[in-house]
């Protein structure tokens, strides 16, 4: 079933790929949103301002139930989702509907995917995220279709959701249903889910990750879930970007997922973040962000709605970004990581063990506001950095990696941006300039001859000294006023490490599990 033409032919009329700034008069001319003063679209997105995971299914089919973690995954019958599908139908039935047809991935193997959108924002979102067309599309067949409805809303004891809001993802379809959820990110998100459904099982790594490349040509990735830095850690100056936040590592390098950016904007400051700051103009769009009613400029400060205030802007709008988006294979991969207990420190080598430890554990704290419900930092291990968007088991995108670590020698490092000088609460949040020398430092090489220590907890090696970071910011015990207090904590995370690595049993070799903490 052509699910995208039977879609459209209900409306009573499509608007098909306008450009942005067509796409902004409608937004504006419908009142889905305002513009700001630099000329950004600025919009709300309701009572969702983040993902809302509790919502998100994948459809059970007889090609699909076999290969899907179902313990990372919850279930939808198909026939729930097919009488969803026709209800949502009847929904957009004399209804005007914005459609764009896009790519996800820059180059290698890319996908087709069209957007259906209730909405012109929405649909600008889109047109801006992902890669556009070099001309005009002619009768395109979409490799993956996404259907996003947000004035649609479900009644869970009739349709089988969990609220009004879902977004479900039939891979078998090929189709993903979102409705109830003005939040935009759920789009962007159901995509790359699909891609790390493709993609590993064409020998593909997908990851959760930034890129961006130096003078050198040199490639370096940057792991980490929303809130950890890999937007404002990658639009470096000193590099190019490639991309913000989805790759794929495949025999021919590493490629953007995207073609746009989706920041986080909550305090933002032209110096410290200028290529974001300059970024929100005309064709941004920013979700959630205050405004001043008479100047229409942006409160970045204000968390009046939501701290997951968010900007989303084509990738060429950052100076010198690589288009298209590909580059080489990375000489050195970061994992980011917001610890909210203090303890970790700031810059840890690992190993190759220790490097697929921290890639399957993929522990950091979920940020206030990415996800409902969640006011405060939380700690959570996130396999891979990105447990939510993975239909597989994350031992297939371990494997993965490992096997690229090994083939090209790419160096590891473990980077907390999180605390400081005791929790979230007593210390402060690590010093930006102190994590960008950090990062240069460890891209740059000049990591490679400095001495190191081994941390008797957390079983990982902290170098001695790192260029324009002071020494005893190195070592987090020593920025606890209370020792004891750190010695208690510290020993607390580092059972956490453990206790959530028991889930992966004997599928893990030995010599990775015990690259583990002490505990």
């Amino acid at each position: 079933m052509d699910y995208d033409l039977t879609m459209l032919k209900k409306a009573a009329k499509s608007y098909n790929n306008l450009p942005a700034p067509v796409l902004m008069e409608h937004a504006v001319k419908n009142g889905e949103g305002i513009l700001t003063a630099s000329g950004a679209l600025r919009v709300a997105t309701g009572k969702y301002t983040g993902r809302s995971p509790n919502d998100k299914f994948v459809v059970d089919t007889v090609d699909t139930h076999e290969v899907i973690d179902w313990g990372n995954n919850k279930p939808f019958a198909a026939d729930k989702f097919a009488r969803l599908y026709e209800r949502m139908l009847s929904y957009a039935e004399n209804r005007e509907l914005y459609v764009f047809d896009g790519f996800a991935g820059a180059g290698g193997q890319r996908l087709a995917v069209r957007f259906i959108n209730e909405f012109a924002w929405q649909n600008l979102f889109v047109h801006q995220l992902f890669v556009r067309p070099d001309a005009p599309p002619t009768n395109p067949k979409p490799d993956f279709t996404v259907i996003c409805l947000p004035g649609f809303k479900a009644d869970p004891a009739r349709d089988g959701t969990n609220s009004e809001a879902f977004i479900i993802l039939d891979f078998s379809a090929r189709l993903v249903l979102i409705g109830g959820t003005h939040y935009a990110g759920e789009m962007k998100k159901s995509v790359f889910t699909y891609m790390n459904y493709i993609m590993p099982r064409k020998g593909i790594l997908s990851m959760h990750c930034s890129a961006n490349i130096g003078a050198k040509g040199d490639t370096a990735l940057f792991f980490g879930l929303s809130g950890t830095g890999k937007t404002t850690l990658s639009a470096d100056p000193g590099r190019r970007l490639i991309g913000d936040d989805e790759h794929c590592w495949w025999d021919g390098g590493i490629f953007n997922v995207e073609g746009g950016c989706y920041a986080k904007c909550i305090k933002l400051r032209h110096e410290t973040e200028p290529q974001i700051w300059e970024a929100i103009r005309f064709g941004a769009v920013l979700e959630n962000v205050v405004l001043d009613e008479a100047s229409r400029e942006p409160d970045f400060d204000s968390e009046a709605i939501t701290e997951n205030t968010r900007a989303a802007y084509p990738v060429d709008y950052i100076p010198g970004a690589v288009i298209p988006g590909v580059g080489g294979h990375p000489q050195t991969i970061v994992f980011l990581t917001a610890d909210a207990f203090g303890v970790l420190p700031p810059v840890a080598k690992l190993n190759s063990e220790q490097a697929m430890y921290h890639f399957l554990s993929g522990y950091t704290s979920k940020l206030a506001g990415t996800e409902r419900g969640i006011t405060a930092p939380e700690a959570t291990f996130s396999s891979c950095f990105g447990a939510p968007f993975l239909p597989l088991s994350p031992l297939a995108y371990a494997k993965l990696l490992g096997e690229r670590l090994a083939q090209h020698g790419t160096r590891v490092f473990l980077i907390n941006t999180g605390w400081s000088g005791g929790p979230y609460g007593v210390g402060k949040r690590m010093s930006l300039p102190y994590t960008r020398a950090i990062v240069t430092a460890a891209i740059e090489g000049g990591l490679d001859e400095v001495g190191y220590e081994l941390d008797p907890v957390f079983n990982i090696h902290v170098p001695v000294t790192c260029p324009g970071v002071p020494q005893e910011v190195l070592r987090p015990r020593q920025t606890w006023a209370d020792k004891a207090a750190y010695d208690k904590t510290a020993a607390d995370l580092a059972q956490r490490f453990v206790r959530n690595f028991v889930k992966f049993g004997k599928d893990v070799p030995a010599a990775i599990t015990d690259a583990g903490p002490n505990a």
